[in-house]
């Protein structure tokens, strides 16, 4: 048989198509929302991360940073890096400031030489927008706006720090290297580098922070991560942590990429659900004109011309769809990094990133392909005589053939994930989950079809209707089960995250968790702290540690800084971490291998670690550890692990050494104060008289900072979700059309034979609530397990959901769907008889 020639089959699509685009209105919808979220995640996080890279320089502070701990860089290492290009000096540490009459706070407290910044501005507020300044004058303070509001203190103002007064010149509008400094507990006031002695802040022992900005030579532009690799196997035994400008913010780029990663991944997810949706809708469409396409094959058509034709048209749909959703998704990036302003380490400049367009576009390609190539295929095989019979007789299995093109599809989709991820497997374990869950509601569905063919016919006539219209020839089980399924596993999954991210922070504060923790107090000033507590809050209960820094450089036989890449696991070994010594097992702590030294231990250096960490190293009892601490290296035995209860708030070291190895080194102690909420205040007035030095952190200012972060989440998790629940639905609303014209006929034969309006809509409500109650346990199973898997693997939280939150979703999503369906079978009820039959 002769094929149609491309230019007619093309005229013959284009007039069908404009005059039947409503039966393809669930398939541009589907393609829509799916290639929407793709590329509004993917627009936003390449915007955030590539702005994070863009200005590396400036969020830095230079080319290189070379930062130390509780200590200054020494004269030789000065000069060295002053070969190098111009170097630029700051320190940076917690101090308690005060003014206007009001409670001290915690502030972070950065002293700048003149040469700082080497890169972008600092600027001020002014009554016209932010101006250009240098550095503070002598006895000058700069502060952030939070700060002054906090203690109501403005320009002009005195701010106390330490033992010095400073004259508060200005508000900071912008610090260039803000971002890269980390995670901060306070707001910032910034100060000359040579004021800082004034404050009496830093003593021996102190947690402060000296960097080293470098401004490269010309010829040493291009290599700068080179000489940073050059420099930490140089120095990184003495303490050197060195940066490049590529990692100028490794922290926020990190968190970004795996929160872009993960997000886009539920949006992938999404428009592979949305697939479903538009094979219904496809399907629904080509039912609609069997009648065209016997006629057609009547007249002579190949099976190519019929699946030609009809794949035009969806192609044209689809493409439509896709650039629909490209244009909205490029859209709502910028109405999205406007929304969340301030929240963003950056602001990202409004550009186009073409990538994730591209990666949406060939994703809603390839899944539009995936799911509308076996209802075309099986309507152009189809003979004439079969096409009158489809309600009649079971659907043709996919060919060979058209398997492989579907599978050869499906791979390319799921490749093209993979090769455009960080994360290969994370990724490779969402899309498994997805499929599961998808195969899993497809066996239920043949499951529940079985099983009404084999229940025993209900006396009730509404309900043996509804019963065997799960199961008559025709009848689209699976697809309802799919849908209703999907619905409700998505409601039941957003509620889980939600409640569980909400009892986070609630869960991990114990009852009697400390309201203040102190850090730099002098070793020495043990007896007056716990004296100075006592008289601000009689009965406070005080808790006292040694804390000094110190960087893992060795364990086993493998040296840190030989290791070209660091196993993700292993974060202990990127930075500086905690230590202390103790003589008897901290409390919140559990041998769980080996055994504690006694009191007063004297022999060489034993080290007790905790059990996760060992794990992560592959490290045991009698394995060596060497640690870094004021850049003197400690080779040490592992003598126990331990099992630490971080949930208690109290200071819990990962390393504990005996005090024979570290009481003599210059150090400091952290303390925690528990006390009722009214002492607060009193409490950190009378640590400060006695140790202007220390700095005061309220527990509740920090949970307040995590719950907002957690929440930050959340919305963005939901939002996410939301898109798929979307998808969900409308995969739901495509099941519902696709069976609309048997149901149709079905209608109004039993109209014919009397039955009222009433009880076509109690058959069509038994049905679908007959599926929602079958499939309210799947659900919860495959809904709680992948919030699950979201809350403990992906956020790495304790699992503890609010169980009637959860049941009550899926109430709730009972509700829609049936609400859903309910609305989609409407139209069948005014069906006209005879004009009903004559469509058939």
């Amino acid at each position: 048989m002769t094929s149609a020639p491309f230019h007619l089959l093309w005229r013959i699509a284009r007039r069908d198509l404009s005059a039947g685009f409503r039966g393809l209105r669930l398939l541009f919808l589907c393609l829509f929302l799916g290639v929407g979220a793709l590329a509004a995640i993917g627009s936003l996080t390449a915007a955030i991360t590539g702005e994070l890279t863009r200005k590396g320089r400036e969020l830095l502070g230079g080319d290189l940073e070379v930062a130390l701990t509780q200590r200054y860089a020494e004269g030789a290492e000065k000069a060295q890096m002053a070969q190098m290009g111009k170097v630029s000096e700051t320190v940076r540490l917690r101090a308690m400031a005060s003014g206007g009459g009001g409670p001290p706070i915690l502030s972070e407290l950065k002293g700048v030489d003149s040469s700082y910044p080497l890169y972008g501005r600092l600027t001020v507020a002014t009554p016209s927008g932010p101006a250009a300044t240098d550095r503070p004058g002598s006895g000058e303070v700069l502060i952030e706006r939070g700060l002054g509001e906090r203690l109501g203190v403005g320009v002009g103002d005195s701010l106390a720090v330490g033992k010095a007064r400073f004259r508060i010149s200005g508000v900071l509008a912008s610090e260039p290297d803000r971002v890269g400094e980390g995670f901060s507990l306070g707001p910032a006031a910034l100060i000359r580098l040579e004021d800082m002695a004034s404050t009496g802040l830093i003593q021996p022992g102190s947690l402060f922070e000296a960097k080293y900005r470098i401004r490269l030579a010309p010829d040493d532009l291009r290599r700068p991560d080179k000489l940073a690799e050059d420099l930490k196997r140089a120095h990184g035994e003495a303490g050197w942590q060195v940066r490049d400008h590529g990692r100028a913010a490794p922290g926020a780029s990190r968190f970004f990429a795996r929160m872009g990663q993960f997000l886009g991944l539920i949006g992938l997810s999404a428009l592979v659900i949305a697939g479903i949706g538009v094979s219904n809708g496809v399907a629904g469409y080509l039912a609609a004109r069997r009648g065209a396409i016997a006629t057609l094959k009547v007249l002579g058509a190949s099976n190519r011309d019929v699946s030609v034709l009809y794949l035009l048209q969806v192609a044209v749909v689809a493409a439509c769809a896709i650039a629909t959703g490209l244009a909205a998704g490029a859209a709502l990036a910028p109405a999205l990094l406007a929304l969340l302003g301030d929240r963003l380490p950056v602001k990202p400049d409004l550009v186009l990133h073409p990538w994730p367009l591209v990666l949406a576009a060939a994703q809603g390609l390839l899944i539009a392909f995936i799911f509308t190539w076996p209802p075309l295929a099986r309507a152009g095989r189809t003979p004439p005589a079969a096409i009158w019979r489809t309600d009649l007789e079971p659907a043709a299995r996919m060919s060979r053939r058209d398997a492989t093109i579907v599978g050869t599809a499906a791979a390319a989709s799921v490749a093209l994930a993979l090769a455009t991820t960080d994360g290969p497997l994370f990724s490779a374990g969402v899309l498994a989950a997805t499929g599961g869950v998808l195969l899993l509601l497809l066996l239920v569905g043949l499951g529940v079809r079985t099983l009404a063919q084999r229940l025993p016919r209900p006396a009730s006539p509404l309900l043996r209707l509804a019963v065997s219209n799960l199961h008559r020839p025709g009848a689209q089980t699976s697809a309802l089960v799919i849908a209703i399924g999907l619905s409700l596993t998505l409601f039941v999954l957003i509620a889980a995250i939600q409640t569980s991210l909400d009892a986070e922070i609630a869960r991990s504060v114990p009852k009697r968790a400390p309201a203040q923790f102190v850090l730099d107090v002098p070793s020495a000033g043990a007896t007056a702290f716990r004296e100075a507590v006592q008289r601000a809050a009689p009965g406070a209960e005080v808790d006292l540690v040694p804390a000094l820094r110190g960087t893992i450089t060795a364990y086993g036989n493998q040296r840190v800084r030989d290791m070209k890449t660091l196993p993700r696991e292993a974060w202990v070994l990127r930075g500086e971490r905690g230590v202390t010594y103790a003589g008897t097992l901290p409390e919140g702590s559990r041998i769980t291998a080996g055994a504690w030294w006694p009191a007063d231990y004297q022999g060489p250096p034993l080290v007790s670690l905790d059990e996760r960490v060992a794990e992560a190293l592959s490290l045991k009892v009698g394995d060596t550890l060497t640690v870094s601490v004021l850049g003197r290296e400690i080779p040490a035995r592992i003598a126990s692990l331990r099992k630490i209860d971080w949930e208690t708030l109290g200071f819990n070291y990962m390393m504990v050494f005996p005090p024979s190895t570290l009481a003599q080194a210059p150090h400091t102690l952290a303390g925690s104060v528990s006390l009722p909420p009214d002492r607060e205040t009193a409490s950190a007035r009378a640590i400060l008289a006695a140790f202007p030095g220390a700095s005061v952190i309220s527990v509740r200012e920090v949970i307040g900072q995590a719950r907002v972060l957690l929440d930050q989440m959340a919305l963005a998790v939901t939002a996410a979700a939301s898109v798929t629940l979307l998808a969900g639905m409308a995969v739901l609303t495509g099941a519902v059309a696709a069976a609309r014209q048997a149901r149709t006929y079905d209608a109004v034969i039993l109209k014919t034979l009397g039955a009222t309006r009433g009880q076509l809509l109690a058959v069509q409500a038994l049905e679908f609530g007959l599926l929602g109650l079958l499939l309210g346990g799947v659900a919860l199973a495959a809904g709680l397990s992948g919030a699950w898997w979201i809350i403990v693997r992906v956020f790495e939280f304790t699992w503890a959901p609010d169980w009637g939150r959860v049941l009550g979703s899926v109430a709730v999503g009972l509700a829609v769907t049936l609400a859903l369906s309910l609305a989609g079978a409407l139209p069948i009820l005014s069906a006209r008889p005879a004009s009903a039959l004559r469509s058939v």
